[in-house]
């Protein structure tokens, strides 16, 4: 699902990152462990199709990611990747219902309310439909950003840090919920995080994959 070679990424004028290799199946969890500053959200906007390699082969859901150009990635992205960024980017002006109806436009796909009903339903958010994110709490925006993250029924779920800021019982919720949700999609789930709170978090049941980052030296 996620097979990684000898991969590595260039800033402009900046440090280069190699990373460790990575060979996950569909339907496992992957956690990616290090300090800030490591490469972890780098990594993930690779396997995102966000950037490209400069060194290294990447192949995500039997797509190779090296050659992808940018409309086809843009494409690819839609319909393969939920992403769930440690800023949520709702957007204020919009309700949460068309938060997410924005997120169908974005991939090209038919608005579809039921959808839409149906992805906040399996959050507990349905009844949140029609507020502005300025009136949602935190883990009311966290789960409404997760919905629109997985509303396509992605192949691969990234999580950027999600348990940042939480207290203990918040950073447990959002590990169960992106637990359950992967779990229910057939998902692959991949969560990067700095936070040792996450890997005690993990029920005995999953067997999470675990890379550790360090900063480039």
């Amino acid at each position: 699902m996620i097979c990684t070679q000898s991969l590595g990424y260039s800033y402009p004028q900046g440090p280069t990152l190699v990373f460790p290799d990575v060979d996950v199946p569909q339907g496992a969890v992957l956690l990616l462990s290090g300090p800030s500053g490591c490469g972890k959200s780098t990594w993930l906007a690779l396997v995102a199709a966000l950037v490209a390699p400069t060194k290294g082969t990447l192949t995500v859901a039997d797509q190779s990611l090296n050659d992808l150009e940018n409309v086809a990635a843009d494409a690819w992205r839609a319909g393969a990747i939920g992403f769930l960024p440690q800023k949520l980017h709702l957007s204020g002006a919009l309700t949460v219902a068309q938060n997410l109806a924005l997120a169908q436009w974005a991939s090209g796909t038919p608005e579809d309310q039921a959808a839409i009903q149906v992805a906040l339903s399996a959050l507990g958010v349905a009844e949140l439909a029609l507020r502005l994110p300025a009136q949602l709490s935190g883990g009311q925006a966290q789960r409404v950003a997760l919905a629109r993250a997985v509303l396509l029924r992605p192949q691969v779920i990234l999580a950027d840090e999600p348990t940042a800021s939480l207290d203990d019982e918040a950073a447990a919720d959002a590990v169960g919920l992106l637990l359950a949700t992967a779990q229910a999609q057939g998902a692959t789930l991949v969560i990067a995080t700095h936070d040792a709170r996450v890997a005690a978090l993990m029920p005995a049941g999953v067997d999470a994959c675990r890379v550790g980052f360090s900063r480039p030296g």
